[in-house]
């Protein structure tokens, strides 16, 4: 799904703790996409911000709360999954998205997927807005199963949405490939062409 992870705006009401809640966050994100988990400190991110570190300190308290924000601002994002008028088109889209958070450098989305790796808040965090953003996207399935793309019978959405945009991880971030500008439009396909056949089907 689009990386939910790279997001560069927050939705909080205005007034000044918005204002530095919007600074700080978007000095974690370049810090995080700059120099990986293992040089954000709370002191560079002050810094970056033009915010007091006592603030930083007061109100994220250590490198866990700030991680953990930043991916609590992704999930506050005006985010929605594609409509394109067929599930290999939406799924497609959806594959392009995560295709050019990834390819990006730097890319944020690959730095704060392996912070979360260092902080168990942030993990817990981040499994949270996978969950949040797998279900938003179950819509993409239901619009098939209503267009007669897919067979009536249920679908479990989550695992065909998985199997739809594994390969672009896969390919990108543990493979370390080089972006392949068909992959997502195969993956998409791939994981279509399994589902009519019921390869989803409860």
């Amino acid at each position: 799904m689009t990386d939910p992870l790279d997001t560069t705006s927050d939705r909080r009401p205005g007034g000044r703790s918005a204002r530095v809640r919007a600074q700080v966050l978007d000095a974690v994100r370049a810090e995080l996409a700059e120099g990986g988990h293992e040089g954000l400190t709370m002191e560079a991110v002050a810094s970056r911000a033009g915010v007091h570190r006592a603030t930083v300190y007061r109100r994220w308290r250590d490198v866990g709360g700030l991680l953990v924000d930043v991916i609590e601002a992704a999930g506050e994002m005006d985010w929605r999954p594609p409509d394109t008028g067929s599930l290999r088109g939406d799924l497609t889209a959806l594959n392009q998205e995560i295709q050019e958070s990834l390819v990006v450098l730097p890319s944020f989305a690959v730095a704060l997927m392996a912070a979360s790796f260092h902080s168990e808040r942030a993990a817990r965090a981040q499994t949270r807005l996978w969950a949040d953003r797998y279900a938003q996207c179950e819509i993409l399935v239901e619009r098939a199963v209503e267009r007669g793309e897919l067979p009536a019978r249920r679908q479990d959405a989550r695992s065909l949405l998985i199997a739809a945009t594994a390969p672009l991880y896969h390919q990108l971030v543990l493979m370390r490939a080089d972006p392949d500008p068909r992959l997502p439009e195969r993956a998409a396909e791939t994981a279509v062409l399994a589902a009519a056949a019921g390869a989803f089907s409860r």
